[in-house]
């Protein structure tokens, strides 16, 4: 752990006590979480005590921990632990104890250059509730109102808690983990209603994982192990030292375009006149 990652993290438990607690985060970064009905009193300590000044709040997202560390299949180059690619539609949905949806501030001190993250876990698992920032940071506004259109988290005391990313009659917040990947509609412009229309989607929902079929000599069983100036015995197989079909067709077209170029004499009054 870097040293001044240790002395902050010092100071906010000196400042804090049993209000913040740290949980696990990368070296050289701190983290801490708060319960929801102390949001606001730690937010304004962090804001106001000259020790710690984190004037600026940079970002905040909701997160959703719902399937958060299950791994639907086994493979050796991936991580068997977080948010997994894919999706078992047939599989129920896990959760890891009571929680569900946390929101999460990034928050930056300008006078001591120092960053910290703050976590704070929703109150309800279906319409999760959590205090509005926006009294302390008022950047804070169009954040919590892109964590509610996307996940469906209020923020009690928001100014304007109206979706920003969606259209108009949405349903459903998009970044829930069990909100469907193809969405629940569609929209096409009707010519004879002369409007736009939605419609449930027409398309059927599939997992999305890459499968790469290639054809390549290297993988070929009936080539392996055979030196390459035995390869001639198979058939389609490149020999050794003679050229590759149709070389000699771009060959003879290459000397035929060559015999074509014949020299311009300059025109009369240029440099060379």
């Amino acid at each position: 752990m870097p040293a001044d990652i240790e002395e902050l993290a010092a100071r906010i438990q000196a400042e804090l006590g049993e209000r913040a607690h740290r949980y696990a985060s990368l070296p050289d970064e701190l983290a801490i979480e708060v319960g929801a009905g102390e949001l606001l009193e730690v937010g304004r300590t962090l804001r106001d005590h000259p020790d710690l000044s984190f004037e600026m709040l940079v970002d905040l997202a909701g997160v959703d921990y719902l399937d958060y560390g299950r791994a639907e299949w086994r493979t050796n180059s991936a991580t068997a632990t977080g948010f997994s690619r894919g999706v078992n539609r047939a599989a129920p949905h896990t959760l890891a104890g009571d929680k569900r949806f946390a929101v999460v501030s990034q928050l930056l001190s300008v006078r001591h250059n120092r960053r910290i993250r703050v976590r704070v876990w929703c109150e309800e698992l279906e319409d999760p509730v959590v205090d509005s920032v926006t009294s302390i940071w008022a950047g804070a506004e169009w954040f919590e109102r892109e964590a509610f259109d996307l996940f469906g988290i209020l923020f009690r005391g928001h100014p304007d808690m109206r979706r920003i990313l969606t259209d108009y009659g949405f349903i459903g917040h998009p970044f829930r983990k069990d909100f469907p990947l193809i969405g629940n509609v569609e929209v096409r412009y009707d010519p004879q209603l002369k409007r736009v229309v939605y419609e449930p989607v027409s398309i059927e929902p599939r997992t999305l994982v890459p499968r790469v079929i290639r054809h390549d000599n290297r993988y070929n069983s009936e080539l392996q192990d055979v030196p390459l100036q035995d390869r001639a015995a198979t058939p389609g197989a490149p020999v050794l030292g003679e050229p590759l079909p149709g070389a000699a067709a771009v060959g003879a077209a290459a000397a035929g375009a060559a015999a074509a170029v014949v020299d311009i004499p300059p025109s009369p009054g240029g440099d060379g006149g």
